[in-house]
């Protein structure tokens, strides 16, 4: 079987990957959760899992019809390292919403006319009308990580958009738009572990660009701008929750979890939302625990 450019995640676990990563991702079963740092030892139990999931499922259709007798709006953003868990998130989200009224926005790279206009505009197009929710699976916040990883931005473009972004997300809520902004972490040896069994399965490749391949060596750079754009985004106007991925039922459970506990719709449930998880969902403290 090919693999996607050439096995280059093989080859980069092999010859690159920091030894502690490497041995982590050897020693650990399947269901292990290798995470140096993760509040767990093992995934969630499937029949737990699913339990909770259908229920908040159930709420979420509630969710979906409130919005649509009342007009409301909600945004939600979805960012996070790559293999984070963002698109599986979003699937149990959408699973049993109508997709007439909960759409995803996952935008390529901006065209040659995109990259004239103001950087927040193709955003903009995208904002949900009455009724809708929409999952930006990955946003505006490109700028602050993936193009100042990658130099796709020059610095002085890139604080302006710090500059602005407060100010932005300001206006959307001031106009009604219920936002949340979720920032999905995921361990360096987990994501390696996915990112080997994207590479090892064919309905996976597509999952894999050279952005990925490359974001395996650029652990640090990463980190670092990870770092700065949740200090300088994280508002009382717009918080953001970190969700720790490593073990993406958990994930899951808690995102879904956190939007419907902060929306006052009708004939909510709030035993069967159930309480939060801190050491799985929280502010931008638990990012680097």
């Amino acid at each position: 079987m090919d693999l996607p450019f050439d096995g280059a995640i093989s080859a980069y676990f092999d010859t690159e990957a920091p030894k502690a990563i490497r041995n982590a991702i050897k020693r650990g079963d399947k269901d292990d959760l290798i995470g140096s740092s993760y509040p767990y030892s093992e995934r969630k139990k499937t029949k737990t899992y699913e339990s909770e999931l259908q229920a908040l499922q159930i709420e979420l259709v509630k969710l979906q019809r409130w919005a649509k007798d009342s007009g409301a709006r909600i945004a939600i953003l979805f960012e996070g390292r790559d293999a984070a868990g963002k698109g599986g998130t979003i699937k149990r989200f959408r699973e049993y919403l109508n997709p007439r009224g909960a759409r995803v926005v996952a935008l390529p790279k901006p065209s040659e006319t995109e990259q004239t206009q103001w950087y927040f505009q193709r955003y903009v197009d995208h904002l949900p009308a009455g009724g809708e929710i929409v999952f930006f699976d990955r946003s505006w916040y490109n700028r602050g990580v993936v193009e100042q990883v990658f130099g796709f931005c020059t610095p002085q473009q890139r604080e302006h958009f710090f500059h602005q972004v407060p100010d932005f997300e300001k206006m959307l809520v001031d106009e009604g738009i219920l936002l949340f902004k979720f920032w999905l972490n995921v361990d360096r040896a987990e994501q390696l572990r996915r990112f080997l069994d994207r590479e090892r399965d064919p309905l996976k490749h597509w999952k894999i660009s050279w952005i990925d391949v490359e974001g395996l060596k650029k652990w640090d750079a990463y980190s670092a701008a990870i770092k700065e754009t949740l200090d300088r985004s994280h508002t009382v106007s717009a918080p953001w929750t970190v969700i720790r991925s490593d073990d993406k039922r958990r994930a899951r459970l808690e995102t879904i979890r956190h939007v419907l506990s902060q929306i006052d719709y009708a004939h909510k449930d709030a035993k069967a939302i159930g309480k939060a998880d801190p050491v799985i969902a929280g502010s931008p403290e638990i990012w680097d625990a």
